[in-house]
């Protein structure tokens, strides 16, 4: 029996009563009260309890979410922001203010927002589109071009070599001048396939193969066929690169060449190095020719600019050199001392 009933029937109930059946009845029926209200009791504070737990986690959630909507918020301000100033460029007047703005209002911007964004990019990949089939049609117009050119020249070549062998004499002043005119239709030859070299630079397929730069050197130096007065130096092992074989020798054959033709010394050096940067790697090309005064640094990588007045110059080939070295990511720059030599500086991406 629960102990504070028996306490009361001991002060209240004199010994008659508790031993009478019906008062003993009762009594059974008020324990049994008792024993279910402490269970109910004992039930409810443990159902508190938990749900006391599951209130203060929640709120702990809903405290973090409200700290990462308030996050969210802040980012989409941040980014209506500038949407806005985008577009306060253009109108050159603004006309909200983004704090002031309600959840609804801010939703309404960002989605006027996103179908600009939406329009903005068809009208890009329409544009995309438009340029690459113009692209395509340049390289097809370059090369018909490239090739009705040099057809001429071919002829008018053929015409002076027949003309040299079915004339009995001629005249030195006749022959110089077949020489100088041949000269012109061997660098205008030389422009030709410059230009269609330069335009095709960056839409060749992309090749990658493993390119070892000490051999692609060597062989380099043997075809161009350099005077004997000039001394070749690999000044370190150079690194085998992984690129379009063909692109990087154009690279190299073009700078030794342009390094070869600004020879002016009785004994002239040329050195070639590289060294190992962490993203690219950079390589050097320097000589002792009669260097390049400070106002053409630029000028020289520009299509057709050329500050050699020889014949045989077509001012292509340094800016091919620039497409190269843009197209795998790197730069190119130079240091001279007119008088004592050149050095060219330029960096290809890993």
């Amino acid at each position: 029996m629960n102990s504070l009933l028996k306490r009361q029937i001991r002060k209240k109930l004199s010994d008659d009563l508790k031993n009478h059946p019906e008062i003993q009845e009762f009594l059974a029926a008020i324990d049994g009260s008792y024993s279910t209200y402490e269970e109910q009791f004992t039930m409810l504070q443990r159902a508190m309890s938990i749900s006391s737990q599951e209130l203060f986690d929640a709120n702990i959630q809903l405290t973090e979410e409200a700290k990462r909507q308030r996050l969210v918020i802040e980012r989409l301000n941040d980014a209506i922001k500038t949407l806005r100033s985008i577009d306060n460029k253009k109108d050159k007047e603004v006309t909200t203010n983004i704090e002031d703005l309600t959840g609804i209002e801010l939703a309404t911007l960002i989605e006027e927002q996103a179908a600009k964004i939406s329009d903005f990019e068809k009208q890009r990949a329409k544009m995309l589109k438009d340029l690459e089939k113009s692209n395509e049609e340049l390289t097809s117009y370059a090369q018909v071009v490239s090739h009705d050119l040099k057809s001429p020249l071919r002829n008018v070549s053929a015409l002076i070599s027949w003309i040299r062998e079915d004339a009995d004499e001629l005249s030195g002043t006749v022959l110089s001048h077949f020489g100088h005119i041949e000269q012109n239709i061997e660098k205008m030859d030389s422009m030709i396939g410059g230009i269609l070299e330069y335009s095709l630079i960056d839409k060749k397929d992309k090749i990658v193969n493993e390119v070892n730069l000490n051999v692609l050197i060597y062989q380099t130096i043997e075809s161009l066929h350099a005077p004997d007065f000039i001394e070749f130096s690999i000044d370190n092992k150079l690194p085998t690169i992984r690129k379009d074989p063909h692109r990087v020798k154009q690279l190299f054959q073009n700078l030794i060449s342009n390094a070869i033709k600004g020879m002016d010394k009785e004994e002239g050096y040329i050195y070639i190095g590289s060294k190992e940067e962490e993203e690219y790697w950079k390589f050097y090309i320097k000589d002792n020719g009669k260097g390049i005064p400070d106002k053409y640094h630029e000028k020289i990588f520009k299509i057709f600019q050329s500050i050699d007045s020889t014949e045989e110059s077509t001012g292509i080939g340094l800016s091919i050199v620039k497409k190269i070295i843009d197209y795998y990511e790197g730069k190119i720059w130079l240091e001279s001392v007119v008088g004592k030599g050149t050095t060219f500086f330029f960096t290809i991406k890993k």
